[in-house]
């Protein structure tokens, strides 16, 4: 399939998804959230096991594109009418990276702005380079947080750190960002993406069936209580138990060999 605001390569088991509007700082708009929800379809489609999510250019994702507001606003006769079908619509590619159960890494490779910083955070790994910023920009347009900013912020850095990063909507470099447990890692400008493709790699060897129940047990865990955790943690070891991948993993064991894992 083709697509206009999206880039899609495969290399081997990994699918590469590129924002791809690099003159508007690869901003959102209903057609990239349209081809984002294709582009995750087809990756899977044609096998993929690890995904990487970065942007073109010099930025990762500027957020929702404000031409774009005003173009629907007139169209509609309504200053709010992005945020009704077209909000919903970028909310449903946040949704769908956290339920694919492949893994993703966001290589965030220039400023992530508002909604384009919570597409970052929605992802499982965030690499960063040295030139990458974060900021919650909604305020400054008189705006409230979309794209889970509200639920992500404060689990990863804290409340009282998120509350001020989302009321003055202030920029966080990278290595800022890092210390404060937002995202993962820094690298060199140079080495994003081969440090991103390395993990995604090692990643997508690993037994993806396990992977995937990962990410649904951290997903359940941010409002589970301790002893439903504990419940569906042994619902999934049971059902992990029953794999190809884990009599795979114990073989590898005893017969002192590296594993090779199928997804199955």
């Amino acid at each position: 399939m083709s697509y206009e605001t999206i880039q899609l390569e495969m290399r081997d088991t990994v699918a590469v998804i590129t924002l791809n509007r690099p003159l508007a700082l690869n901003a959102l708009t209903v057609a990239m959230g349209q081809e984002f929800r294709s582009a995750m379809s087809e990756a899977r489609e044609r096998g993929a096991r690890a995904i990487v999510l970065t942007g073109a250019g010099r930025a990762f994702c500027a957020g929702g594109d404000l031409r774009e507001m005003q173009r629907i606003a007139e169209k509609e006769g309504r200053l709010e009418a992005f945020f009704d079908e077209p909000l919903s619509l970028i909310h449903d590619c946040v949704r769908l990276i956290r339920e694919t159960p492949l893994p993703v890494i966001a290589a965030v490779n220039g400023v992530a702005t508002g909604g384009g910083c919570n597409f970052a955070l929605a992802c499982d790994i965030v690499l960063a380079s040295e030139s990458a910023q974060f900021n919650q920009a909604f305020i400054k347009v008189g705006l409230t947080p979309d794209c889970g900013g509200t639920f992500i912020l404060p689990r990863l850095v804290g409340w009282r750190r998120a509350t001020e990063l989302l009321m003055t909507g202030d920029m966080v470099d990278a290595r800022r960002a890092a210390e404060m447990g937002m995202i993962n890692r820094v690298v060199r400008e140079e080495e994003l993406m081969t440090e991103a493709l390395r993990l995604a790699e090692r990643l997508a060897s690993a037994p993806t069936a396990a992977l995937a129940r990962i990410k649904s047990l951290i997903e359940e865990s941010a409002t589970n209580d301790y002893n439903a955790q504990l419940d569906l943690e042994h619902k999934a070891q049971l059902q992990s138990g029953k794999t190809r991948d884990f009599r795979e993993g114990v073989a590898a064991f005893i017969e002192k060999r590296p594993p090779r894992f199928t997804g199955g």
